[in-house]
């Protein structure tokens, strides 16, 4: 397994888990989960997030197409295969 970290251009923590058969790309949004939605277009990962005032929008590139995506905890999951 190889680990990647990096950060967003709002200092958001995302890290990235290369196994043999996939990768996970994993985000600390730091929001409740029904306030998030995720929208995966080939391999880019559309993230927006309601606020009260104003909606954040942001993307973030994946390895390829998701497989399978999830948000508990304020966290979201990506997997791709």
């Amino acid at each position: 397994m190889t680990q990647r970290q990096f950060t967003d251009r709002r200092d958001r923590f995302v890290r990235r888990y290369d196994y043999a058969d996939g990768t996970v790309v994993a985000a600390d949004l730091n929001a409740a989960d029904e306030d998030v939605s995720v929208d995966t277009v080939d391999g880019t990962a559309i993230v927006v997030i309601a606020g009260d005032e104003n909606d954040e929008e942001f993307e973030f590139e994946l390895p390829g197409p998701a497989a399978n995506v999830d948000i508990e905890n304020g966290v979201l999951t990506i997997q791709t295969a």
